[in-house]
């Protein structure tokens, strides 16, 4: 029983200890647009969290910031290009094409073809190499009188 008791006691102080943003909006409309942003900005310490999700210092931050912009009379897209100015590209979640996510997109592409490349040219070189092996299997038509007798000999031993 004693031990059930430290870890209530336990539990509830860590549940209690969970930091609650209380925040006053001017209207509904900047209530909603803070709720839509906070769940489409991307923490960037987080990585897949979104800074309404993410209890980090920097998504603290950065939801301080929005609801700041925001009051402030900045409309969503202000905000979000704000936030791209400030932390890059990152913290939005439908990044814009740029030649460094083009190349990000098209670069394993371009070497998989590379790589589907370098084993077909391989299978093709293939089998001359077999047949090239395959002549060297036959060395008598290039061997004299003696050298024949003497392979005859020799692999004549071998079958005994």
């Amino acid at each position: 029983m004693k031990k059930f008791s430290l870890f209530f006691i336990f539990a509830s102080s860590v549940a209690l200890s969970a930091p609650v943003e209380l925040h006053q909006f001017d209207n509904p409309q900047q209530e909603s647009d803070y709720r839509a942003l906070i769940q489409e900005l991307r923490c960037p310490q987080c990585q897949n969290n979104n800074i309404a999700d993410s209890n980090a210092t920097i998504a603290t931050d950065m939801r301080t910031k929005t609801l700041e912009l925001l009051k402030e009379g900045k409309n969503k897209e202000e905000v979000v290009d704000y936030m791209i100015e400030r932390y890059g590209n990152f913290v939005t979640y439908d990044p814009p094409i740029t030649p460094v996510t083009l190349m990000l997109w098209l670069l394993p592409l371009i070497l998989i073809a590379f790589g589907f490349g370098i084993v077909f040219g391989r299978k093709k070189a293939r089998p001359q190499a077999v047949n090239s092996s395959q002549n060297f299997a036959k060395p008598t038509q290039h061997l004299n009188q003696d050298e024949q007798e003497r392979l005859n000999q020799i692999l004549n031993k071998d079958s005994k």
